[in-house]
């Protein structure tokens, strides 16, 4: 199996993209390619193994991007929630500093997870219990944390659970389509890896041409 090391994926792409057409544009590079079994059909062959690639790597792209964006937006409200929570919860223990059952039930003792699904349970739970007992909903108005703020962070984790969960749709997309580019170019791989040996041999004696394929010649 060959390998890349010299290469990005994209220069591959330009590489093989030239020495498929100038190896069927240059009459002279053809008939010494078709004396080897690179013939129409063969080169036919491999342009449609470099086309296959193209749309994978395309393809790969697009999710990554979208995978990216999906992230963004995943981010920019976890941090908007984030932001109103921390806020929230620095009120709260004020309030409740002397009564350790709402803070229990509040889930604002002891220190804030940071992994997300232990943290966004203590958000949840925050703001849940806020929302259904008017009585800490008055104590908590005395630092100005009113029903409509409370109402947002509900509104809220409904956002950060529905990005999340697209992000983590679109980053599935992005591997798998990562595994389909890389098994795309591991075929093209080979594929031109054999195609240059043989022109090599074929243009031995014109090295110029064999350039003219994009493969170096040292002088």
């Amino acid at each position: 199996m060959s390998s890349r090391p010299n290469f990005s994926e994209a220069e591959t792409l330009e590489r093989s993209r030239v020495a498929l057409e100038n190896v069927e544009n240059q009459p002279e590079i053809a008939a010494a390619m078709g004396e080897m079994g690179y013939d129409a059909a063969k080169i036919a062959a491999g342009k449609a193994i470099l086309s296959n690639t193209r749309q994978t790597y395309d393809a790969n792209k697009t999710e990554d991007h979208e995978s990216s964006a999906a992230y963004a937006a995943f981010d920019t409200k976890r941090r908007q929630l984030e932001d109103l929570y921390n806020l929230h919860r620095k009120k709260a223990k004020v309030i409740f500093k002397n009564d350790v059952l709402t803070a229990e039930k509040l889930a604002i003792t002891g220190t804030l997870p940071r992994a997300y699904i232990k943290w966004i349970e203590n958000v949840r739970r925050y703001y849940t219990v806020a929302n259904e007992d008017t009585d800490i909903q008055t104590k908590l108005s005395m630092l100005k944390v009113s029903t409509e703020e409370i109402a947002e962070g509900l509104s809220l984790i409904n956002e950060v659970e529905n990005n999340r969960a697209n992000y983590l749709r679109e980053k599935g997309e992005s591997q798998e389509a990562t595994k389909t580019k890389d098994a795309a170019f591991a075929v093209l791989d080979d594929w031109m890896s054999e195609f240059f040996a043989v022109a090599k041999i074929a243009l031995e004696d014109k090295p110029q041409l064999l350039e003219s394929l994009g493969k170096r010649v040292r002088n």
